[in-house]
């Protein structure tokens, strides 16, 4: 653990401390560690005396704690700290980020502690350092998990507090610049990283300059012989198309001061990645990427771009469908330019991008810009901060209903997107989106109550399918119920992660709600049979809350919800519980009453709640209680419940042979289930049919089910080649037997019905 550092000597030239005892690290690399400080302090002239003193002590404290560690290039490690701490200083970030960046691996390879950091460095500087610290001391089952678990300690951090994500991605930064060193495994595996979520992280923060180069050294990593070839092909390009380039530059120039107007005019270069992705994605070759070379001009005022626009498609046609005004309609990120393609004289596309500074600035440093333009107060930058921050904001959201690591990285993934499409509501307030997002993406994005309420949408007035992909530019308007619930079907096409988030989480508390309901209901029935009856879950009614604690404390349940769910899941067998608890109320002075357990033995069912061992089935049960596929019973069918271990009561009809297998094994677990009078819903059942091949053969099948009043809701028929007959298997959704015997009665008396059967395992 790094201590307090003494024996220092004053580099009169620098002013940097320069240790003298230092046996195990030669004089030229403490040095060199020592000059590219004095190199970070010329970078710190827009902090005051006061805070670059603080830098230089955390600088002090690192070099101390990397004492004797070196990277895998042989350099001090003391100089990649500094590296970071450098990058951070170009974004103009504040004092407590620099000191954070030169300490960020201090408490995950030395051993500091943050307690330490808190007590040298105050606790805003701590934290950050904290934000950073990957969780490697816990244990986990995979690598996966850890990383899983690492990224989202950090990205909650970063929601916290935005610097933490700004020193990570200039600490990959530096890591990819100098990855040479290290074994090719390690290589490819840190690039596919990068590329997957911190480039993407990048992109979506606004740091566009970041972004590129971080795809630019993954690209190189992982496909070092393409980049290679890639980077020849431009070279090659650039010799040829350097006069058409100087041509257009000249034309532009001449045309702006012709127009009087003071403008900057810059070359712009594709990356090769992106080069490569459009080749990929498009299926195109090299010469057929007409948009490697592009320019950008920044003007001084907002009215001016657009002046410069009018001068831009004076002097060249500009190409139909290719202008986008994201001045108007800043991007998610908080980006802002027009953006024309025109027509140059050689007949070859060319873009352009108008611009003034601050937008430039966001453009290329996102939300980094807010500490670049703080003091003057720029409105580009608050904006990019603004965006920024309920990007940020929506990673609370998500962690919220999200408690596994793996999927909550999941949905960041999902939100971390490159492209927009930008939608309206019906007031005309603009929403962005990812592209391919639906209704229902754009449901949640207003608000959760709305998307767990949403039951249909309509798109410039028409309706249309939840399903439905949007498109920029559409006006989109949600119809809600109160009674409406999410279906988890949406989870197959919505595209948020804030969407996918909420609709997961609704429906595991419903799954939950369930469950937690049916294990009061088979633990009370099962008490009965003690001769008690179940202790209140008010928490002032001290007897009862002393009883579920003891309960609770003997089950391994952290709460009595926690049981309950349990018991209506499985996991746990209402009868051991019951009597469990019948002997902490009998030790407690509960005496049995008679009455309680005559109507536990032998009541009937009153006021909805069923006897001892007898669960009523009535259709809204929910989650927690589910009919077999195997036998698909219905009422009129005699039925037995098995309580799967963390699957709920699995209803069986009593001849099915699946059920009686597992009644054999697991005979515990069995409880007696029976139908309600009156079932709230219809139930499903499979029936085969042998059918005479012929036209309209499938035709009489639906009508005869539709005229007995019964619904078709799936159908699968052989693949094997059309013979004089077929077999066809539906699922019909019918009230009861009768109703299914009904069903089987009309479809028999249909022409082409050679044989109908219901299915049975």
């Amino acid at each position: 653990m790094a201590g307090p550092i003494t024996n220092w000597i004053r580099d009169a030239a620098s002013g940097v401390g320069r240790r003298v005892r230092e046996p195990a690290v030669p004089a030229a690399t403490s040095d060199a560690a020592a000059a590219s400080f004095a190199t970070l302090t010329k970078k710190l002239d827009y902090l005051d005396a006061s805070d670059i003193k603080r830098v230089r002590e955390a600088y002090r404290f690192a070099d101390e704690a990397h004492l004797g560690q070196f990277r895998a290039s042989g350099e001090p490690y003391i100089t990649h700290p500094i590296a970071v701490a450098g990058l951070c200083a170009e974004w103009k970030l504040d004092a407590q980020a620099i000191m954070a960046a030169l300490m960020h691996d201090a408490m995950e390879d030395c051993g500091v502690t943050k307690v330490e950091l808190i007590e040298r460095f105050g606790a805003a500087t701590a934290d950050l350092v904290d934000g950073l610290t990957k969780l490697d001391k816990l244990q986990f089952s995979t690598k996966e998990e850890s990383q899983a678990e690492s990224f989202r300690k950090m990205l909650l951090a970063m929601a916290r507090d935005v610097r933490v994500i700004l020193i990570k991605l200039a600490d990959r930064l530096h890591n990819m610049r100098t990855m040479g060193a290290m074994v090719a495994t390690k290589r490819i595996r840190i690039a596919r990283e990068t590329l997957d979520i911190y480039a993407p992280i990048a992109h979506r923060l606004g740091l566009n300059q970041t972004y590129r180069e971080l795809q630019e050294l993954s690209f190189q990593h992982l496909k070092h012989w393409r980049h290679a070839a890639l980077s020849k092909a431009v070279l090659r390009a650039r010799g040829y198309r350097r006069d058409i380039v100087d041509r257009i530059q000249h034309e532009v120039e001449k045309a702006f001061a012709d127009a009087k107007q003071k403008v900057q005019v810059f070359g712009r270069e594709k990356t090769l990645y992106s080069i490569y992705a459009k080749m990929r994605d498009k299926h195109l070759s090299f010469a057929q990427v007409n948009d490697i070379f592009g320019f950008r001009i920044v003007v001084n005022t907002l009215p001016e771009c657009y002046l410069a626009l009018g001068a831009l498609h004076q002097l060249y046609k500009p190409l139909p469908g290719r202008f986008k005004d994201y001045i108007a309609i800043p991007k998610a990120n908080g980006y802002q330019s027009l953006h024309t393609t025109l027509v140059s004289p050689l007949g070859t596309a060319v873009e352009f991008q108008i611009r003034t500074e601050p937008m430039h600035a966001v453009a290329e440093k996102g939300i980094a810009a807010h500490w670049m333009y703080k003091v003057g107060g720029k409105g580009q930058a608050q904006d990019a901060q603004r965006l920024g921050a309920l990007w940020l904001q929506s990673l609370v959201d998500i962690q919220d209903e999200t408690r596994d690591a793996s999927e909550f990285l999941e949905h960041v993934k999902i939100d971390l997107f490159p492209d927009a499409v930008y939608v309206f509501t019906p007031k005309s307030k603009i929403m962005a989106l990812p592209r391919g997002a639906t209704p229902v993406d754009f449901a949640y994005a207003i608000h959760s109550d709305v998307g767990d309420h949403c039951v249909a949408a309509k798109v410039n007035g028409d309706p249309v399918a939840l399903r439905t992909e949007l498109r920029s530019g559409d006006v989109v308007e949600v119809v809600t119920a109160p009674g409406a619930r999410p279906n988890p079907g949406w989870l197959n096409f919505v595209r948020t992660g804030r969407a996918r988030s909420k609709i997961r989480h609704y429906l595991k508390n419903m799954e939950q709600e369930e469950s937690q309901q049916l294990g009061e209901k088979l633990l009370a029935q099962a008490l009965r049979a003690e001769g008690l009856t179940l202790p209140d879950s008010d928490p002032s009614d001290a007897p009862a809350a002393a009883y579920w604690q003891a309960l609770t404390k003997w089950s391994g349940n952290r709460t009595r919800a926690d049981l309950l769910t349990d018991i209506g899941l499985g996991r746990k067998i209402a009868i051991i519980v019951a009597k469990r608890l019948a002997q902490l109320m009998l030790e407690r002075g509960a005496k049995p009453d008679a009455l309680t357990l005559t109507m536990g033995r032998y009541a009937a069912e009153d006021d909805a709640t069923p006897t001892q061992g007898l669960v009523v089935i009535d259709g809204t049960e929910g989650a927690s209680v589910q009919m077999a596929p195997c036998c698909r019973p219905i009422p009129g069918d005699d039925i037995v419940g098995y309580l799967g271990r963390g699957e709920g009561l699995l209803v069986h009809t009593a001849e099915c042979s699946v059920g009686k297998r597992l009644f054999e094994r697991d005979s515990e677990r069995w409880i007696t289930v029976d139908w309600a009078e009156e079932p709230s819903r219809a139930f499903e059942t499979g029936v085969t049919l042998l059918l005479k091949n012929g036209k309209g053969v499938l035709a009489q099948v639906a009508s005869a089910v539709s005229s007995a009043e019964a619904d078709i809701t799936h159908i699968d028929m052989d693949d094997e080649p059309a013979s004089e007959t077929t077999e066809l298997r539906l699922l019909v959704s019918v009230r009861d037997r009768l109703h299914l015997a009904d069903v089987m009665r009309t479809l028999r008396r249909a022409p082409a019905v050679l044989r109908v059967v219901r299915v049975k395992p």
